[in-house]
């Protein structure tokens, strides 16, 4: 999995932001069809935040869907991430 965070450039307002993802058909062509989303939440006076699970061959794809969509709308920061829940749940059945 990867979280993408999609940080809203602070100099631009909204409109601004919506016709730069136009220009670049962000919605067209992110997230690629190889990811599947797992979350997606908008973070007032931030952004979005957006994980994905996606086949490690498509990472590529995910990374130019993002420098052809994003770039000029966002500030981009990438994460790997991991479920850590099952992790945890066994850890706490363990102790019972």
């Amino acid at each position: 999995m990867i979280t993408i965070f999609l940080k809203h450039q602070q100099d631009k307002n909204l409109k601004e932001i919506q016709k730069v993802q136009e220009s670049n058909k962000l919605w067209e062509i992110f997230p690629p069809k190889e990811a599947r989303v797992v979350s997606w939440y908008v973070m007032m006076g931030i952004g979005q935040v957006v994980t994905v699970k996606i086949p490690a061959s498509a990472l590529r794809t995910l990374n130019l869907a993002i420098e052809n969509g994003a770039w000029g709308a966002f500030d981009t920061e990438f994460y790997p991430t991991y479920d850590y829940v099952p992790v945890w749940q066994s850890r706490v059945k363990s102790k019972k």
